[in-house]
C-alpha cells in the first residue's frame, strides 16, 4: 500500500469556519477549477474497469459545503474532514478527486439518477429510510443530536428544553433532509419546523429571529456556536449514535467494494483517525 501524505489533506490552521462560496458546480478537490491532471501531480489514472465511474480516471464526490467540520468551502477550496476522506480514497484508489456541489435533500437522488456524482459525500448519516435508495459504505464517524438557541433565549434553557421545546408557537430551524429535521419532528412533534436548504442558514435565521432554536448534529452545531455564531448555545443534547458513510448508487456494487476497501485501509493505517483529530480539534 502506498504511503499516504497527509500533508496535502490536513487544513491550514486559523481558517474561518463557516465562510461559504456561492458558486455551484463542479470544481476539483483542491478548490481550482477541474483539470486533466491527477491530484498528486502524475498523469491521471486509468479508471478500474470493475466499476463506472461519471469521468474515467476520477471519482465524483456530491456534497453541500455548509457543514462544518465535515464539509465548507473556504476561499473557493473544498475543506473538513469528508472532503480530505475523499481525497485520501481517490488516492488509495489511484483516481483524480472532485465534488460537485448539490443542496443536501438533492444528494441522495442525484446518486439514484445517475450522471451527476458517483457519491454521496457529505455528513450522510444510515437510516433505513435511504438504504433503501442506496447503498452505504463502512461507517467513518459517528455523531449525534443537539439544539441550540440565542444565549439571551430565557425561554429556551437547558433545566426546560425537553418540554420547552415541544411547544405550539416554537419555531425549530432544520436542514431540509436531514436526520435533525426527522429528529425534531418525532421528538418535538408540537413545534413547527422551519427548513433551510443549507444548514448555516438554520442558525442565520435564529440570530433574524425567524427560529427560536436550530436542530442538528452536534460535531455541526458545536462548530458553529464555537465560531461565527458564538452569541448561541447548545440547551439540549440526544445521543442517536448516527453513523456516517458514503452513498453509492445500488447500480454499482464494484465502487462501493473499492471504497470500503479505501476506508479499511485508511483506518488500519491511522489516517482516518488523524483526519478526524485535524478537522475535530
Amino acid at each position: 500500500m502506498k504511503k499516504l501524505n497527509l500533508k496535502k489533506f490536513l487544513p491550514q490552521a486559523g481558517v474561518a469556519t463557516v465562510a461559504l462560496a456561492a458558486a455551484l458546480g463542479l470544481v476539483a478537490c483542491g478548490g481550482t477549477p477541474a483539470s486533466t491532471g491527477s491530484s498528486n501531480g502524475s498523469a491521471p489514472a486509468e479508471s478500474d474497469s470493475s466499476y463506472e465511474l461519471v469521468t474515467d480516471g476520477t471519482i465524483t464526490f456530491a456534497t453541500s459545503p455548509d457543514y462544518p467540520p465535515f464539509e465548507n468551502l473556504e476561499d473557493g477550496k473544498y475543506v473538513g474532514l469528508d472532503m480530505d476522506l475523499g481525497r485520501a480514497i481517490a488516492e488509495e484508489l489511484g483516481l483524480d478527486c472532485e465534488y460537485t456541489n448539490i443542496d443536501f435533500d438533492g444528494i441522495i437522488p442525484a446518486i439514484v439518477a445517475g450522471g451527476q456524482a458517483d457519491a454521496g459525500l457529505s455528513g450522510i448519516s444510515i437510516t433505513p429510510e435511504r438504504e433503501e435508495q442506496v447503498d452505504f459504505s463502512e461507517p467513518y464517524y459517528v455523531d449525534n443530536q443537539a439544539v441550540a438557541v440565542m444565549s439571551d433565549n430565557t425561554a429556551l434553557t437547558e433545566d426546560n428544553a425537553t418540554d420547552a421545546l415541544n411547544q405550539a408557537g416554537v419555531k425549530i430551524a432544520v436542514q431540509s433532509g436531514s436526520t435533525g429535521e426527522a429528529f425534531a419532528g418525532e421528538n418535538f412533534p408540537n413545534a413547527e419546523l422551519v427548513s433551510f436548504a443549507n444548514f448555516t442558514d438554520c442558525f442565520a435565521a435564529v440570530q433574524a429571529g425567524q427560529a427560536d432554536a436550530v436542530c442538528g448534529n452536534i460535531a455541526v452545531v458545536n462548530q458553529m456556536v464555537g465560531g461565527a455564531y458564538a452569541n448561541e448555545h447548545v440547551i439540549y443534547t440526544s445521543a442517536t449514535g448516527e453513523e456516517y458513510a458514503i452513498a453509492v448508487s445500488k447500480d454499482n456494487p464494484e465502487l462501493l467494494a473499492a471504497i470500503n476497501d479505501a476506508i479499511d485501509k485508511l483506518k488500519e493505517d491511522g489516517t482516518i483517525d488523524e483526519l478526524v483529530a485535524a478537522n475535530m480539534g
